[in-house]
């Protein structure tokens, strides 16, 4: 009967709370799944087992999967200010800077200690390339609007403040919470990382 019980109970909760059940974060309509964010996570940890990471500076544990989370919610808040602007980033244009950033770590063979050293997932690495690119075109916008050159990170900074508070963040608390005066995702509690060990 407890059996019986508990299976209605998951059924209840799976039928009244869709929409968030596996929720890593919202950004307006769209949805970061956990799947999304802990496939970046394992991807990370599998492709340090390959490459010499002894002189590496690494997130773990919840500093990981906050990074991760970060990632690919920057990733869509970025994409919604080049929308916004109408800008767009091409699969060719994708395509060439990869080209030139696999050159620049010398070669195919550099890219996956490279890759890991960055913190990026090699799945990820066209939804990166997007990213920096929507920044720099995000970037150029805002020169041409006359901003100094050296004011560009903040005006792209406030950009993507406001696109954050007005389409609406949710981050689900076992990652961190939404600061939405920065648009980041922060400790839930900061003093706790302190006494926590590494890797923990």
């Amino acid at each position: 009967m407890k059996k019986i019980l508990a299976m209605m109970a998951v059924a209840a909760l799976l039928l009244t709370g869709c929409s968030q059940v596996g929720a890593a974060a919202t950004l307006g309509d769209t949805k970061i799944t956990q799947t999304t964010v802990q496939g970046s996570i394992d991807s990370i940890i599998s492709e340090r087992t390959k490459v010499d990471t002894t002189q590496m500076q690494l997130q773990t544990g919840e500093e990981l999967n906050r990074g991760q989370l970060r990632f690919h919610l920057l990733s869509a808040l970025l994409r919604e200010v080049g929308k916004e602007l109408k800008i767009t980033v091409t699969k060719a244009e994708i395509d060439t800077r990869r080209a030139a950033i696999v050159t620049q770590v010398g070669g195919e063979e550099a890219m996956p200690t490279a890759l890991v050293n960055a913190g990026i997932a090699s799945q990820d690495l066209d939804i990166y390339i997007e990213a920096v690119l929507f920044s720099d075109k995000v970037g150029q916008v805002v020169v041409a609007s006359g901003v100094a050159q050296d004011q560009v990170g903040s005006e792209i900074q406030k950009l993507i403040v406001a696109k954050a508070k007005e389409l609406g963040v949710t981050v689900n608390p076992r990652y961190g919470k939404w600061d939405p005066e920065v648009a980041d995702i922060v400790a839930d509690d900061p003093a706790s990382s302190a006494v926590t060990p590494p890797g923990n």
